[in-house]
């Protein structure tokens, strides 16, 4: 797993003002905890934070410089404005290379399942500790041929070389079900438009729609008005 090297600078200004002016000038506020140390106010560029994250997922390995001195850390938690997704903070855990380290790793698929055949997520990610150094972006699992009914539990997928699981062996991560029907999914569609007091319009045998009758006034026909029309 590679490392990205990030240049960090101290902070000594906190609050919400001095954050927004942290933002403003391209970086953003974070701490870095960890191994009894003191937490340590710092801002990381936020350019390079962002494609770390892009290209190392999130549980990216970072090699933050501060004052000259090189430390490892993870992320373990980063906000970010729900409308803008401008990151606003990172929390940042010091780690150690050769130690172990917690993390959840997203769940992705490989293959095709067999015809008629839907993928369910149970779990997107799995929990294992691994080593510091050899966090995987991502576990796969191989869904070749499967078909509805059966499932994927979490002691089933392959994990990377020294890596062990903590979520439940016995737990499904994937499952498969059956394609609807166009008859089960017209049935939905029906059922929802009922409950939602929606009235469909009656159709002929050829499916057109059959037009409301127009306004016959006194109902006499066509003929005998004009026949009266001509007196």
């Amino acid at each position: 797993m590679a490392d990205f090297r990030l240049e960090a600078e101290t902070r000594t200004e906190f609050g919400k003002g001095s954050a927004r002016r942290t933002r403003r000038a391209g970086r953003i506020p974070a701490v870095l905890y960890g191994h009894g140390q003191d937490v340590v106010h710092l801002s990381l560029p936020a350019r390079e934070f962002a494609a770390a994250l892009r290209n190392g997922g999130s549980n990216v390995l970072l090699t933050v410089v501060l004052d000259g001195k090189e430390q490892l850390a993870l992320t373990k938690a980063v906000q970010r404005d729900p409308l803008t997704r401008v990151h606003e903070h990172v929390d940042l855990l010091v780690v150690r290379r050769g130690e172990k380290v917690t993390v959840d790793v997203p769940v992705t698929v490989t293959g095709d399942v067999a015809p008629e055949t839907i993928t369910n997520f149970e779990l997107n990610t799995i929990s294992i500790e691994v080593p510091a150094t050899n966090i995987p972006e991502n576990v796969e699992v191989d869904v070749e041929g499967r078909a509805a009914g059966q499932g994927i539990t979490a002691g089933e997928v392959t994990l990377p070389e020294g890596a062990t699981l903590l979520t439940d062996p016995e737990a499904q991560v994937i499952g498969f079900l059956a394609a609807p029907t166009a008859e089960a999914l017209e049935a939905e569609l029906e059922a929802a438009e009922a409950e939602a007091g929606i009235e469909r319009e009656e159709s002929d045998a050829d499916g057109d729609v059959v037009p409301e009758p127009s306004d016959q006034g006194s109902g006499e026909s066509m003929e005998a008005a004009g026949n009266s029309a001509d007196a």
